[in-house]
């Protein structure tokens, strides 16, 4: 079972091991750079990706299904946003953090920058009635130990604290 990222006809396919690192590295670039209501809703849907909460194969999303912004200046840094901290995910942020070497990353998340690239919002509507979090929904809960953002107050720290422990 796996796991897929869309934009129109271009999509990235994960298995779940794929996934947890494609989402792990994006999402540490995220809590450092996010600094708009619209950011914290990314880091909101890419909490909802963590598949030791919800399941296995069960995640993904497409990225016309997200509300970019009412105006072409909001949608304009909104996708600004996510190629800025898909950048700064290439540039192997806070990678030490996260306790093993994810070599398939790099080419993850430039397949997911092209998709991005290639993106063009027309309105700030959701296009395919998705699930990007509303505002109220969005990820402002800090993990202390980890300063990552967190889906709080749905689970309890971030995907750092629960990743299941070796045995």
């Amino acid at each position: 079972m796996g796991n897929v990222f869309r934009c129109g006809g271009q999509s990235l396919h994960l298995s779940n091991g794929g996934t947890e690192v494609f989402i792990d590295v994006l999402m540490l670039a995220v809590s450092d750079l996010a600094a708009d209501e619209w950011d914290y809703r990314f880091a909101a849907l890419l909490t909802l990706q963590d598949q030791n909460v919800m399941g296995r194969g069960a995640v993904g999303f497409d990225l016309r299904d997200i509300a970019w912004g009412a105006s072409t200046a909001e949608r304009d840094r909104s996708k600004d946003f996510v190629l800025r901290a898909t950048e700064l995910a290439l540039g192997r942020h806070r990678w030490s953090e996260l306790g093993y070497d994810p070599p398939f990353a790099r080419d993850y998340l430039l397949q997911f920058t092209s998709m991005v690239t290639s993106l063009v919002p027309t309105d700030g509507t959701q296009l395919g009635g998705g699930d990007f979090p509303p505002p109220e929904e969005r990820a402002v809960a800090s993990c202390a130990r980890h300063r990552v953002l967190s889906a709080l107050p749905h689970w309890e720290g971030c995907f750092l604290c629960n990743r299941p422990r070796p045995s």
